[in-house]
This record gives C-alpha cells, structure tokens and sequence, in this order.
C-alpha cells in the first residue's frame, strides 16, 4: 500500500489499516530492538527522578499546550 492509497481510505478504513498495523507489530515485537537513544533518554528521566529534579506538568496544561501547537 502507497500514500496515494491510503489518502483514499476514508477515517474509519484508515484506523482499521492502523490497528492491524498495530496487532502485526505487537505480535512480532521480539522482531525490533529498541534504539539506544531510547535507553538514554529513558535513563536521564530516571536520573531527574531519582535526584527529586523532575519537573512535571499538570495534564490539563499539556493539552492546553498541545493544542495551542496543532491549532
């Protein structure tokens, strides 16, 4: 399937495309390693964590935030 075939899919055949997409990838997840800059950033977030220097946002002011971008 190409980009041209998937613009024709409407919503619902899009998120149907997605969720099989989805269901393959989860069965054969053994199949991908997780890139190393995964690992790092996952481990300097635990490190902030762990120093009582994380800083956390409130999820009604990351929407907010969101959606002042995508707007």
């Amino acid at each position: 399937m190409n980009t041209i075939a998937i613009e024709k899919l409407n919503t619902e055949e899009k998120i149907y495309a997605m969720e099989q997409l989805w269901d393959d990838l989860c069965h054969n997840a053994e199949e991908f390693k997780t890139p190393e800059w995964h690992k790092k950033i996952l481990d300097e977030r635990m490190k902030l964590i762990q120093s009582g220097k994380a800083e956390y946002s409130d999820w009604d002011d990351v929407k907010d935030r969101i959606l002042k971008i995508v707007s």
